[in-house]
């Protein structure tokens, strides 16, 4: 097996008056040469973490318990999260701005609205009301709000439809693959 090139990436989240909302500080860019058509079509950056350490604003830290598959996906109004849990696949979505990577950083904006679609296929929208409270305080402008709407009603379809990243097996199968590469990172 050829050894590939996993690049270390850091995952800040902000929240809209510009403030740190949490930090992902240990993720792997997955090779582009690695990566399905469907999500190089879309020159998605998928990045995958296990047991990551997760850095909350007010300098608390957390490990995450299951591995994660994360897909940011350029000028889309939300970013995708498949966890591996022993249910099976639940994938964990952010309403939120497009990604922005310079240099080893993804960084986007928490529009705080989030959608769940769980192992048996249920879908929940989470965060109604935080995104209300939010809209109000941090004052959202009449572009961002339907861009939120825009980006919840295109991730919605995305997942309706069974479009990419929303595969089981391709989740598992970069999961795999880095596994046998990085046992002990």
């Amino acid at each position: 097996m050829e050894n590939l090139t996993y690049t270390p990436i850091l995952i800040k989240s902000f929240k809209h008056n510009g403030h740190l909302h949490r930090q992902w500080l240990k993720n792997w860019l997955i090779p582009r040469e690695s990566l399905d058509p469907s999500h190089t079509h879309e020159n998605m950056v998928v990045l995958i973490n296990c047991q990551t350490p997760i850095m909350e604003a007010d300098g608390k830290q957390w490990v995450s318990k299951v591995p994660a598959v994360s897909f940011f996906i350029p000028g889309a109004w939300y970013n995708i999260v498949a966890l591996m849990e022993e249910t099976g696949v639940r994938y964990y979505c952010n309403i939120a701005s497009p990604p922005y990577m310079h240099g080893n950083v993804v960084t986007y904006i928490d529009y705080d609205l989030d959608v769940v679609l769980y192992a048996n296929g249920h879908i929940d929208i989470v965060d109604r009301d935080e995104y209300e409270r939010h809209k109000v305080s941090y004052h959202y402008s009449d572009i961002v709000q339907n861009k939120v709407t825009e980006g919840l009603a295109q991730l919605l379809n995305r997942i309706q439809n069974q479009k990419a990243p929303f595969q089981d097996d391709l989740v598992v199968s970069y999961y795999d693959l880095w596994r046998q590469q990085y046992v002990g990172e």
